[in-house]
């Protein structure tokens, strides 16, 4: 969950420039870029990329077409990028409806990793939840349904047991964005085997490194990242300055990339979800994960960039 809030400078848009500048030199159509780094999912082994899409905001639009357009144009790079998992929630207002209803538009359904969410109270009403995220996803069976905000987790859990056992999903997981709720989601890891665990992190917000990525990583829980900017926060901290030219050895044409990649370098991370409704971002964030990961030493030559700006 990001709402996309970079700034658009001279300096982003000239990178930007020299990236597409540079595809066009090798050659080959704009699709054809180097593929994005995989991860496996603990508990199947399933690989998927590195970097996803987040919708919160971005996707919450209207039937206008107008409205609808850019985003059709953000779901198809994304594909011809290599990108697949897809995050949503009933909370984000239409953003379900508008993945569903644009997807099939720009490729095959099942090329994409559906996650969405339950976010009511009570087995009857979160039943009726899933099932209208199926219809507006359009979705036979969604790939991971996650309890959003630990609402009501233990009657929840139970019902995307029984979902996965019925095919109806195919992996199950909790998430919150917010630390202040680090020590319920700490117990319900501890006691409950899950397959996903989706948090906020990002390097305005680290405290999921000091006990929930480490748990993720023993238990063996894949970890979806949201807010990996921060909500803006990370922009506004460097707008105006031109990224350093120690950046680009560790893999970074940009500032987002600095963040993102920065994310990627932790072991226990299994894919970033930034949100955004622009092309040339989307592009942006995808090439994060395109090469092997920082290590531990880059990641705090990478922070280290950060916290001088």
């Amino acid at each position: 969950m990001e709402h996309d809030a970079r700034g658009t400078s001279l300096t982003r848009r000239a990178v930007l420039g020299l990236m597409a500048a540079a595809a066009a030199g090798g050659g080959g159509r704009a699709g054809a870029a180097a593929p994005i780094l995989e991860r496996a999912i603990p508990s199947s082994g399933e690989k998927v990329p590195t970097v996803g899409l987040g919708t919160w905001r971005t996707f919450d639009v209207g039937t206008a077409a107008a409205d609808r357009a850019p985003l059709a144009d953000v779901l198809r790079r994304f594909v011809e990028l290599g990108g697949r998992v897809i995050d949503s929630s009933p909370m984000y207002g239409t953003a379900e409806t508008v993945v569903g209803d644009l997807a099939p538009q720009v490729c095959v359904a099942d090329r994409l990793f559906l996650a969405t969410k339950v976010w009511t109270s009570g087995r009857e009403a979160g039943v009726a939840q899933m099932e209208q995220s199926l219809r507006r996803l359009r979705a036979r069976r969604l790939d991971l349904m996650q309890i959003h905000n630990l609402l009501d987790w233990r009657i929840h859990l139970r019902t995307l047991r029984e979902w996965k056992a019925a095919g109806r999903i195919r992996y199950l997981g909790v998430t919150h964005y917010t630390s202040s709720a680090y020590d319920e989601l700490e117990r319900v890891l501890r006691a409950e085997p899950v397959d996903f665990v989706q948090v906020n992190y990002s390097l305005g917000e680290r405290d999921a490194e000091q006990r929930i990525l480490p748990l993720a990583h023993d238990r063996g829980v894949a970890v979806l990242v949201n807010r990996p900017f921060s909500e803006g926060g990370l922009f506004q901290r460097v707008r105006g300055r031109a990224l350093p030219a120690e950046a680009r050895p560790l893999g970074c044409q940009s500032w987002a990339q600095v963040f993102l990649r920065w994310i990627l370098g932790h072991p226990a991370v299994t894919c970033v979800i930034p949100a955004t409704s622009r092309v040339e971002h989307l592009v942006d964030n995808m090439q994060a994960g395109v090469g092997e990961p920082v290590d531990a030493a880059a990641r705090d030559r990478l922070a280290a960039l950060v916290s001088g700006a």
